[in-house]
């Protein structure tokens, strides 16, 4: 799972560290946020999933329970992870981009929750975290793993949306050029 979520944000800074401010903050018609709001918006998801995986880590270490290191999700979590996949989801008040927060902020967001979810590794890999869960708004309640595993999938989804708005950037471009 470090794997993957090394690998999604590597794509989503390769795309987003080359854009022009005009690209960052322009919003297309019939889109609802902006690149630069969604990277906000990935960066809060980001850093409260960070806090929630080491609250149920920890709650999961003082029960006791140890794991042989294997990422263990639920095939209810998988069933509802795979109908929501081309569905629109709204996102939750609490993390709709508000702040205005620049790129390059997002970005330090992100590798503090990297550092953050760094420390976590040796907690996914000896705790059983199956009894300890959190509800998702979409998904109901949640392991720790399923919620990091959520957080990777969130990433990559908003990294097929940006490259999407980017087409529809470019496209206007070129048509008012």
């Amino acid at each position: 799972m470090y794997a993957a979520e090394e690998k999604v944000r590597g794509k989503l800074k390769a795309i987003v560290e080359g854009l022009t401010d005009e690209e960052l903050h322009a919003l297309p018609e019939g889109e609802k946020w902006t690149v630069a709001q969604i990277v906000e918006h990935i960066s809060m998801v980001d850093e409260g999933a960070g806090k929630l995986c080491s609250r149920l880590l920890r709650k999961a270490q003082a029960a006791g329970g140890a794991s042989d290191g294997t990422a263990r999700i639920s095939p209810a979590f998988i069933e509802k992870a795979m109908a929501s996949a081309q569905s629109k989801l709204e996102a939750p008040e609490t993390v709709q981009p508000r702040t205005g927060r620049s790129i390059a902020d997002s970005f330090a967001a992100f590798d503090h929750n990297l550092g953050k979810f760094g420390e976590l590794m040796p907690l996914f890999e000896s705790i059983d975290d199956t009894n300890h869960k959190f509800p998702h708004p979409y998904f109901g309640d949640m392991t720790a793993t399923e919620w990091f595993a959520v957080k990777i999938a969130h990433e990559a989804r908003h990294l097929r949306q940006i490259k999407t708005l980017l087409e529809k950037i470019r496209e206007t471009q070129m048509n008012t050029d």
